[in-house]
């Protein structure tokens, strides 16, 4: 049985953390850790929220084709170490837990990845969560959903869709998933 590459990305909002986090409590799977460039929060560690490194540091590896995928936000890298990802493919599956670029260019890099993408019963339900985690008060409403509909655009290039409109059944249907493509 061959271990995974899994990538679960959405918009934001959608709930892919909290399926990641159910996910990750059967202790069956790793979780990748990002690098990026940007300066660590409050409460945020190295080595498990993300590798803080240089900007030099980064542009680096990206020479060297140490990462699997990156992109630059606000002035910051982000990326996904290829080494990092690769050790733990040898003890078992690996989750990524990215945006849609990014996933893109894993299955690129290795198109046996597994891409799920997890979405919204519908554009208004997601704007209410984002509503309720009081993501729109900075008044970025219309950048999140014009950023929303461009990964949507997307899932036709992913392996598979689940509609989170029950977080529970969507677990269960990303675990079905996953026991089928592992051919469980």
């Amino acid at each position: 049985m061959r271990n995974l590459l899994i990538v679960l990305s959405g918009p934001s909002g959608v709930g892919k953390g909290t399926i990641v986090g159910e996910l990750l409590k059967s202790g069956k799977y790793f979780l990748s850790v990002s690098c990026t460039t940007r300066t660590p929060r409050d409460g945020e560690r190295e080595g498990v929220h993300y590798f803080f490194l240089t900007k030099e540091r980064f542009e680096k590896l990206i020479k060297e084709g140490g990462l699997l995928e990156y992109s630059n936000h606000f002035e910051n890298y982000y990326g996904t170490p290829k080494a990092f990802v690769e050790s733990k493919l040898k003890e078992g599956d690996v989750i990524l837990e990215i945006e849609v670029d990014g996933a893109l260019q894993v299955k690129r890099a290795h198109p046996e990845a597994l891409l799920i993408m997890i979405v919204p019963p519908s554009e208004e339900e997601l704007k209410r969560r984002l509503e309720k985690r009081g993501l729109e008060k900075n008044g970025n409403a219309e950048e999140r959903v014009k950023r929303m509909r461009y990964e949507l655009s997307k899932k036709e290039m992913y392996d598979y869709v689940v509609v989170n409109d029950d977080l529970q059944r969507a677990v269960d249907e990303v675990k079905q998933i996953i026991k089928k493509e592992k051919g469980d």
